[in-house]
């Protein structure tokens, strides 16, 4: 599990490599992951939009941004938590992915939380710094 708490705002993230769904003759590597958002902020807070930064083991670099997460916008009250899975393809065996959520409060005030870097690393392959 990888973990970031930016303004008492908690994200844990846990990533799985997914085998039925990766073909590696082809050069296709398929990740889930489940992120976990909890909110110790003191204020209620809107998830508003996310941005991804994904680096595979070749160099190739995606940037991901969007509203919300796996099409909600979720509001969190002080001490609530938001749980959603994902996925990510790769056309190489590793990479690591980072990146934050713009979170808005009840006056309006945004706050950008840290998403934590966590690796896409095959499990039979010895970890790799990207």
């Amino acid at each position: 599990m990888f973990k970031a708490t930016t303004y008492g705002v908690t994200v844990t993230v846990m990533p799985v490599y997914i085998d039925e769904r990766s073909n590696p003759q082809n050069s296709e590597y398929f990740w889930a992951y489940r992120v976990s958002i909890r909110n110790n902020s003191g204020n209620t807070l809107q998830l508003i939009s996310r941005y991804w930064y994904i680096t595979d083991s070749n160099g190739h670099i995606e940037e991901v941004r969007g509203e919300g997460v796996v099409g909600e916008q979720p509001y969190l009250e002080d001490g609530q938590e938001y749980t959603y899975s994902s996925g990510c393809p790769l056309t190489a065996p590793s990479g690591i992915m980072v990146g934050h959520y713009t979170m808005q409060n009840d006056q309006g005030a945004q706050i950008e939380v840290s998403i934590p870097a966590f690796p896409l690393d095959l499990p039979d392959l010895d970890p790799s710094i990207n």
